[in-house]
């Protein structure tokens, strides 16, 4: 089999274009991959391109083979389009069989997969509106919901600020009840000392974790922030070479890990969950882009023992997003069931892609108003 063509397709999603990877093979069979990349629209799409001349007539059939000849070509250097070229390869090799990528990565550890939420609090900095929202995600089924409470807060957070941070948890957590898991997202942005003050004031409304709370590279940081904290502390999204897990979990301090197989590709990641396994930590991968990425994660997560949860942005897209992917698994009571069908179990119609072109978000002015009044994720 060889690959006859590769192209990407842009979705206009509302908070960020959405950008798939298409691979076309002599024998009719298509794979899928997602190279989105926040901002990074116009380069992503070049990125892909720019592979083009490497893809072109090489066997699908063998997808680490062909990861590591685009590595090389790329001086060792990592992308989101090259990561995208392997998951279609991946998805093309498990058609191709007729099975569900989770038994070509050894079968399947977990029949369901718990979730939990992201994406529901697009709204005013407000306890009030906080956990309206988080209530109303929770009467979905979901027994675990993140969020980010810090407003604009970048090194370190104002007093008042910090305030309203602790209202906003405070809220979520009599809003929900004892029972359901609250994950604290900080998206890098504090000191090691505003991480531990911060991260010690949430410790009453019991976090499931606070996720990067100081910059994601700085792996000392981290673990003298887990050190002084009772609750886990979590990072990887990140990541691009497997001794950044090893790097961070030979200290024994961490112990669970958030690999982004969107920028690894499924082979690093599923070698980086064998890093954390070696090192006892656990999974949960990061997912912030479209939907096919839920099905991806859901073969992955199934596939190994030291699964933990997996992101789920689906319960907040819009509409439509169910006529652009189908296949995708959905939540149901909290809970995720990777897919039966051949391949990543996706199909993509690109009628509805095209229905939904390019746009141009300013997503820089999406932070800075979001930061200070809606606080989206990135």
């Amino acid at each position: 089999m060889k690959i006859t063509d590769l192209r990407t397709v842009v979705v206009g999603n509302p908070w960020k274009n959405w950008i798939f990877v298409v691979l076309e093979t002599d024998e009719g069979l298509r794979g899928l991959g997602e190279a989105t990349g926040g901002l990074a629209t116009a380069p992503n799409v070049g990125d892909v391109a720019e592979l083009r001349p490497l893809v072109l007539g090489e066997d699908p059939l063998q997808p680490e083979r062909l990861w590591l000849r685009l590595i090389k070509a790329r001086y060792h250097g990592r992308s989101a389009g090259i990561a995208a070229v392997e998951q279609a390869c991946w998805d093309i090799l498990a058609r191709s069989l007729g099975v569900p990528m989770w038994r070509l990565f050894g079968g399947r550890h977990h029949d369901r997969l718990r979730a939990y939420a992201n994406g529901w609090y697009q709204g005013p900095r407000d306890p009030v509106f906080f956990a309206e929202a988080a209530s109303r995600m929770v009467a979905l089924g979901y027994t675990a919901i993140k969020f980010d409470p810090f407003g604009g807060a970048y090194k370190q957070i104002g007093a008042e600020s910090e305030r309203l941070a602790i209202e906003i948890v405070r809220a979520v957590r009599e809003a929900v009840g004892d029972e359901v898991d609250l994950l604290i997202e900080a998206h890098d942005r504090f000191t090691v000392s505003t991480a531990i003050r911060v991260g010690r004031e949430l410790a009453p409304f019991r976090p499931f974790w606070i996720e990067t709370p100081v910059r994601s590279f700085d792996l000392r940081g981290s673990i003298e922030v887990q050190r002084a904290l009772g609750y886990p502390v979590v990072l990887g999204e990140a990541f691009v070479e497997l001794r950044d897990f090893a790097e961070l979990l030979h200290e024994r301090v961490i112990d669970i890990v958030q690999p982004e197989p969107m920028r690894l590709g499924p082979s690093t990641a599923r070698k980086a969950f064998a890093v954390a396994e070696a090192y006892d930590a656990l999974v949960a991968c990061h997912q912030a882009q479209s939907p096919f990425c839920t099905a991806m994660n859901a073969h992955l997560h199934c596939s190994i023992p030291n699964f933990l949860i997996q992101e789920n942005f689906d319960d907040s897209a819009v509409p439509w997003v169910w006529d652009l992917l189908r296949g995708v698994p959905r939540v149901t009571d909290g809970h995720l069931q990777p897919s039966e069908a051949p391949g990543w179990g996706v199909e993509l119609d690109e009628e509805v892609a095209a229905a939904h072109p390019y746009g141009e978000r300013n997503f820089l002015r999406l932070f800075e108003e979001g930061w200070e009044r809606r606080t989206p994720n990135r």
